[in-house]
């Protein structure tokens, strides 16, 4: 039998991890200054593919839950294409911590759903 393979949800919550890990290194001692501008992208392009998923038929989130990932989906581009690298240490937290939380809301989800 073959291992099942992850949902699309699985795979945001992966990436939104991995995206806010991708943030924390970036402020690392020896990680080049531009590290932090490929974090940025990726984080963005992470939630900009979570926006995408719920439009999508699949999606199985609550219109209050969706409403409240697109509010963090604004303030997670309208923070990052507005500072940029010239974000704030406490700015840069506060993504990794919505990074983190918003992944194991969607994993907590998923396991109810089972």
């Amino acid at each position: 039998m073959e291992p099942e393979k992850p949902s699309g949800t699985e795979n945001l919550a992966q990436n939104l991890v991995q995206a806010g890990v991708g943030l924390d290194q970036s402020r690392m001692d020896g990680i080049p200054p531009d590290a932090l501008a490929a974090a940025l992208e990726t984080n963005l392009q992470t939630w900009v593919e979570l926006l995408v998923s719920l439009d999508s038929p699949d999606c199985v989130m609550t219109d209050q839950v969706k409403a409240n990932l697109r509010r963090l989906c604004d303030y997670v581009s309208n923070l990052t294409l507005g500072q940029g690298v010239k974000m704030a240490e406490t700015e840069i937290d506060t993504l990794v911590n919505i990074n983190f939380q918003i992944s194991e809301g969607l994993l907590e989800g998923i396991a109810r759903n089972k």
